[in-house]
């Protein structure tokens, strides 16, 4: 018996006269056809007229019927059924729907995950998409975008876990820190500059505080310094007897020597020193010392003025200094905490819009509601909608100043209703930022423990390669390096656990 003359398989290599070849998609689409007239009969000769369909996906096999597929024409593989059915430009339709097929057996081939299609072959019978839970969001998203569904198709019960995952994975794109990863490596990367052997080691003792002895120390020292700077700071706005205005203002030029020399170090051991200029950690470290320097040029440059101009510039130097605050957040360059702070805020700028959109609401409606209720009381201290808005920032947020307070029983139930909303509206975003702040923090963790044993394995390699004495066993380090990498995920599965999100983590 030969096959039909309608196609030659070129998988197979196999003639027309030969019976035991089969008809797939690759001789499909480079098949013979006798003629226009002739092809329609042929085709219908060589697909079954069978409701049913063999969908092979990864190498399991699925039987599913015309009827089911046909209800969802939008999908791909309600399209393939439209396309078999139709049985015309068969060849044309089925390389855009699939990966190969055999249509003497009515099957058809995609080389796509089996265990995610059991998902996928539940919505068609049931019309309900939910998540796979072993496979990560966006893994999930391009499977089921694959198959032509939706993301908002997703059933209710997975639907705001699904979500969550989702963002968190974007928010903490593996490959993002992989390239900063090598980012880094080429900016630490000296061959070629000027002094090599010595920036490279100075380097190591300013940007990597736990690399030797000598990186912990000037580490320390580092901090030490924000510390005492901040103190002194807060001890040049108290008059002490006992302690020298003198002895405050040496102390506050000596810890501005040393931020100064620190910074000026950092430049200079920059490759690059653009790069270094843009990134907000050396940002902070220049405006705290900034401020000192232009208030030292202002005053030298005002010194003759007059009693006026004095005043204005005495103003600007005020200013100025205030911004020597800015130096607890140098602290951010020896804590991870702080870090992880800076991180949950950007990533939840809307979190805290809409916090912040929803205390001002609540602000506005009990504001003008006190007022009014309590504006014809003698001796009122509600004197107007602006100053309410002081009683009600305080009282939304649970502070309670008590300088403005309500005086009739109206006013008190409006006061208590004003309270219990918001404990409400700072409830609601306080959990999701918080569950953020927990991914941020460990995640920093897991990052600092990747680049601790990178540096192990990195030194380890050079030392080798100069000392062929040296036994080096790699595997022990990689295996130390997943122990580490494993018991901080294990205390950030325990703490969502404790905060009540467990359903956030994948």
């Amino acid at each position: 018996m030969k096959s039909p003359p309608c196609c030659v398989s070129l998988s197979s290599q196999a003639s027309l006269e030969d019976p035991g070849s089969s008809t797939s998609l690759g001789s499909l689409d480079s098949s013979v056809f006798s003629s226009e007239e002739e092809q329609g009969p042929l085709i219908q000769k060589v697909i079954p007229s069978l409701d049913c369909f063999t969908i092979n996906v990864g190498g399991s096999r699925f039987v599913m019927s015309q009827q089911t597929l046909s209800c969802y024409p939008d999908t791909r593989l309600g399209k393939l059924a439209v396309v078999v059915s139709a049985a015309r430009d068969v060849a044309s339709g089925l390389l855009e729907l699939c990966d190969d097929a055999n249509l003497v057996e009515n099957e058809y081939f995609f080389d796509r995950s089996s265990q995610a299609f059991h998902y996928i072959l539940n919505y068609y019978q049931t019309g309900r998409l939910h998540v796979m839970e072993q496979l990560c969001a966006l893994s999930f998203l391009q499977e089921i975008q694959y198959w032509g569904l939706d993301e908002l198709s997703i059933d209710s019960c997975c639907r705001d876990r699904y979500f969550r995952r989702k963002e968190l994975s974007e928010a903490l794109d593996i490959k993002k820190d992989a390239e900063e990863l090598d980012a880094q490596d080429e900016e630490e990367d000296f061959s070629g500059s000027l002094c090599p052997s010595v920036r490279q080691k100075l380097w190591e003792v300013l940007e990597k505080p736990g690399s030797s002895a000598a990186a912990r120390t000037f580490g320390t020292l580092s901090m030490a310094f924000v510390v005492v700077s901040i103190a002194n700071m807060a001890l040049i706005s108290v008059e002490l007897s006992w302690l020298a205005p003198p002895l405050l203002d040496a102390l506050e030029y000596l810890c501005i020597a040393w931020f100064t020399v620190e910074f000026v170090l950092r430049f200079l051991c920059a490759r690059d020193r653009c790069r270094f200029l843009r990134s907000v950690a050396n940002i902070i470290d220049l405006l705290a010392i900034l401020p000192f320097y232009i208030t030292l040029l202002v005053e030298s440059l005002c010194g003759g003025e007059s009693s006026q101009e004095l005043e204005n510039v005495g103003r600007i130097v005020q200013v100025l200094r205030l911004l020597r605050a800015l130096r607890m957040l140098k602290l951010g360059r020896h804590s991870t905490g702080l870090r992880s702070l800076g991180m949950t805020i950007a990533q939840c700028y809307e979190e805290v819009g809409l916090l912040l959109l929803f205390l001002s609401v609540g602000i506005s409606i009990f504001s003008t509601v006190e007022y009014f209720v309590e504006q014809g009381m003698p001796g009122t201290t509600f004197t107007s909608v602006p100053g309410a808005w002081w009683w009600a920032t305080t009282s939304m947020t649970t502070v309670g100043y008590g300088d403005i307070r309500p005086d009739t029983t109206i006013g008190k139930v409006v006061a208590f209703i004003c309270i219990l909303s918001g404990i409400l509206v700072l409830a609601l975003p306080i959990a999701i930022i918080n569950d953020r702040f927990s991914a941020c923090y460990f995640t920093l963790k897991i990052k600092e423990a990747a680049l601790r044993q990178r540096e192990a394995l990195r030194r380890l390699t050079k030392n080798s390669s100069s000392d062929s004495n040296i036994n080096v066993n790699l595997r022990d380090i990689y295996a130390r390096s997943v122990m580490d990498m494993l018991r901080l995920r294990s205390r950030e599965r325990a703490s969502t656990r404790s905060s009540g999100a467990d359903d956030f983590w994948f």
